[in-house]
């Protein structure tokens, strides 16, 4: 945003310096610039990507706001609703404290949201700000994967598995899984063409992939994709997947303590102390020490 400051400064603002009913500046001095680099939403309304004077008219009640394709403004003085590329009204909200200069802010900020607040006086104008982020993400990572990152499975696999999460085109996603696994058959990249298969309805095959995955997985890749599911809050299927694990590797301390997580997660206590002190006799450094006997102990 590009703006000017005014300040209070013992005035009456609203109704009075800023009048009701007619058009302002947002601002002081030429008409404030706000500047989007990609289409958004404002209250849920579309607006495309590009530069606007950002004007007002203020009631004592709700604002009408206003984004002009004419930007080379002093003030409001010659604003014409005719240039206006969308308009939203919006209810201001009283401040706690006095601000003493106008002032714009990001609150609230999301992945896919935020709250822009024109805030001066003792008012406050939000106005929300949405923007597609999964959309957008794919459009750039579709151009990454014309280069270099194109040609390795972790690519393909990272879209593919993106796509799938943030309810992209499972067709699409499905084309960049079988890319990756082209390259390189992988526990990491079946496991990601078993969920999209499952997600299409597809159970059968899905459950042949992972077994197809499991046999080519690493200890490492089961606590990776056990941390996975932990964090997803998919508890039965995390112990599921790292209790063989732990069975078959009774001398990885990451086993025994991504196990012990899974069990804590959930709430088992017993089991989770169980697997923690397997873990704990079995590391090696301080640290890890520490941190196993302090899990251990939140379980006790």
């Amino acid at each position: 945003m590009k703006y000017h400051r005014p300040g209070v400064n013992g005035r009456a603002v609203w109704g009075k310096l800023v009048p009701y009913n007619e058009p302002w500046r947002t601002g002081a001095n030429e008409n404030t610039l706000i500047t989007f680099s990609t289409d958004v939403k404002l209250n849920g309304k579309p607006l495309a990507a590009g530069t606007y004077g950002f004007h007002a008219i203020p009631t004592a009640k709700d604002w009408t706001v206003m984004f002009s394709k004419a930007t080379g403004s002093w003030g409001s003085f010659t604003y014409d609703q005719k240039e206006d590329a969308l308009r939203v009204t919006v209810t201001p909200r009283r401040l706690a404290a006095n601000e003493e200069r106008l002032i714009y802010r990001f609150d609230e900020p999301s992945e896919t949201k935020a709250t822009l607040v024109l805030a001066w006086e003792k008012l406050a104008i939000p106005m929300s700000i949405e923007v597609d982020t999964p959309k957008l993400v794919m459009a750039s990572v579709r151009e990454q994967l014309r280069g270099p990152a194109g040609f390795s499975w972790q690519g393909s696999a990272s879209a593919a598995n993106y796509w799938l999460k943030h309810d992209g085109s499972l067709d699409e996603a499905l084309q960049l899984i079988d890319r990756s696994i082209a390259e390189s058959e992988t526990y990491r990249n079946l496991s990601i063409k078993a969920d999209i298969l499952a997600k299409k309805g597809d159970a059968k095959a899905a459950g042949e992939l992972r077994g197809r995955a499991l046999a080519l997985a690493t200890d490492q890749d089961i606590n990776g994709a056990g941390y996975r599911l932990i964090n997803e809050k998919k508890y039965d299927e995390a112990i599921k997947l790292l209790q063989p694990n732990a069975d078959k590797h009774p001398e990885s301390m990451n086993a025994q303590n991504t196990l012990g997580d899974a069990y804590a997660a959930k709430g088992n206590k017993p089991a989770a102390a169980a697997a923690y002190a397997k873990a704990l006799a079995l590391a090696k450094d301080p640290a890890t020490k520490k941190q196993i006997e302090a899990s251990l102990a939140r379980v006790k």
